[in-house]
């Protein structure tokens, strides 16, 4: 006999399935992100980095990922956003293991290389695949703030594994648990995750197109993250060849007949308020992420297990607060208000970090900041996804996806670029003054949290400014009032 199962189970299980085995795969990179942090020293001890040479370890990873997020999430438009995502997953899976068994600076740094085109596939079609598989805006809003959840809670959780793994086993097991992690999810996603065939290559395979913004984006992650290691004029000339490529395909999808780029997007004004506004906000959170790591290890000395552990309340802040607050909040106060909130107390908390002395203790100077910043976190995050991806068409949504992604690996890159120089220059200058290391080295991280705090600050009025939603008769709703009405209704005026 055939059963014939009722229809709304099976589809409710499969979506939220769906959101599991996404999380799953965006989990492993951004761990992979930060797991790296704590482990460098053991890397650099290991396999003979000088200091310089040492930055690339995690400059390899970021100049792929970050340069090919715009195409990668086009391309997935294009051929499928599920096999861009499972081709994703063993690529960075491959790349993981052979990160793991790296016993030279050139096989380290290739592989780190290829996670980062891998990380780049996964990454940049998850949030496309997410609005689809949740058009209704209470759900997609729940669905946003498990995903931020995961995404939030595995980067502090990164620096945790990364500390607990070297020291008890080796650094290379902070690649090889990406092993059973990624053949896991592959295999769901193969058994799970709906198939969907694209509109066709033909449809807007601007390849000239492509190779500008490839170009564009992987220069200016280059200049950003060595900034610090080259001569100024060295940098600008990079700066200004990248602008050149910039300028180059927006003049290209202007006139191309396929562009991959559709400039009409930037005429959403929650898209580009959003992605404005997240490249502040990450360059400020990123920043402090590895500042603060290196207080506490080398102004307070802890042990890189104890720096690991001592961030552990921020993935559990964010996740209780984001799975149990954060879509509520949303749905009843709106993104708008909640992004506001949430930036005042990044900022807030920025603010007192920037006063962490050198004789400073953790209960008192470190972890009431760190949970300002997870619980500002938790609020902005969900909001300026929803915020960033409800200006998207549906045909759009892999390519909005990717450019959302893609100015969070710039903000980043930005964050921590600007803020380590300033932190360093502080230091050198004041240890040729003669001031002691540990006194020098807190003053300079000092100096860098406060302008992470005008970062965000400024983040904080950009948001206010440009994505204030705009005022409409009761029967109206806008796009900035809840992530992916905007959608809905235009589905709704198609009727």
């Amino acid at each position: 006999m055939h059963f014939r199962t009722a229809s709304p189970a099976p589809r409710t299980y499969s979506r939220w399935a769906s959101l599991v085995v996404l999380c799953a795969g965006t989990l492993m990179t951004i761990l992979d992100g930060n797991i790296v942090t704590v482990a460098m020293p053991a890397i650099q001890s290991d396999l003979g980095f000088s200091g310089p040479g040492l930055a690339w370890v995690v400059n390899a990873y970021l100049i792929p990922f970050g340069g090919l997020l715009l195409l990668v999430g086009r391309l997935g438009d294009l051929v499928g956003r599920k096999r861009m995502f499972v081709a994703g997953l063993a690529v960075f899976t491959a790349a993981s293991v052979l990160c793991g068994v790296a016993t030279t600076q050139g096989m380290l740094v290739a592989a780190r290389a290829l996670q980062g085109v891998g990380g780049a596939m996964t990454s940049a079609v998850v949030l496309g695949m997410l609005v689809a598989l949740f058009p209704e805006p209470r759900e997609q809003a729940r669905a946003i703030a498990v995903f931020s959840a995961v995404g939030a809670a595995g980067g502090a959780l990164g620096t945790f594994l990364g500390g607990a793994l070297t020291q008890a086993i080796g650094w290379h097991w902070i690649f090889l648990i990406n092993l059973p992690i990624g053949v896991v999810a592959l295999v769901a996603a193969l058994r799970i995750l709906s198939a969907d065939k694209g509109v066709g290559l033909g449809k807007g395979a601007d390849y000239p197109g492509a190779a500008l913004v490839t170009g564009a984006l992987m220069l200016t992650v280059y200049a950003i993250v060595g900034a610090g290691d080259r001569a100024l004029g060295t940098t600008l000339t990079l700066a200004a060849v990248s602008l050149a490529l910039f300028i180059g395909f927006t003049v290209r999808q202007a006139w191309a007949a396929r562009p991959l780029l559709r400039l009409r997007l930037f005429r959403s004004r929650a898209l580009t308020g959003a992605n404005s506004v997240q490249i502040l906000m990450i360059a400020g959170m990123y920043g402090f992420q590895f500042i603060g790591a290196l207080y506490l290890q080398r102004v307070l000395g802890y042990s890189e297990l104890l720096t690991g552990t001592a961030f552990l309340p921020a993935p559990i802040a964010i996740g209780v607060l984001m799975l149990s607050l954060s879509a509520r909040t949303i749905a009843r106060f709106g993104p708008y208000r909640v992004l506001l909130a949430g930036l005042v107390l990044i900022t807030a908390g920025m603010a007192l970090l920037s006063r962490a002395p050198a004789d400073g203790t953790y209960l008192a100077d470190v972890l009431p900041p760190l949970l300002l910043l997870a619980a500002g976190f938790a609020a902005s995050m969900p909001a300026v996804t929803g915020l960033a991806m409800s200006g998207a068409r549906e045909e759009d949504a892999g390519l909005a996806s990717g450019l959302f992604n893609t100015t969070q690996v710039v903000g980043g890159s930005l964050g921590l670029a600007v803020l380590t120089t300033l932190a360093a220059s502080r230091t050198e200058r004041l240890l040729g003054e003669g001031e002691r290391l540990v006194a020098a080295t807190a003053d300079g991280y000092r100096l860098a949290f406060t302008v992470g705090m005008g970062i965000t600050a400024t983040a904080l009025v950009l948001a206010a400014v440009l994505l204030r939603p705009a005022r409409v008769s009761s029967s109206a709703v806008t796009e900035e009032e809840t992530p992916g009405a905007g959608r809905q209704s235009r589905a709704k005026a198609s009727l």
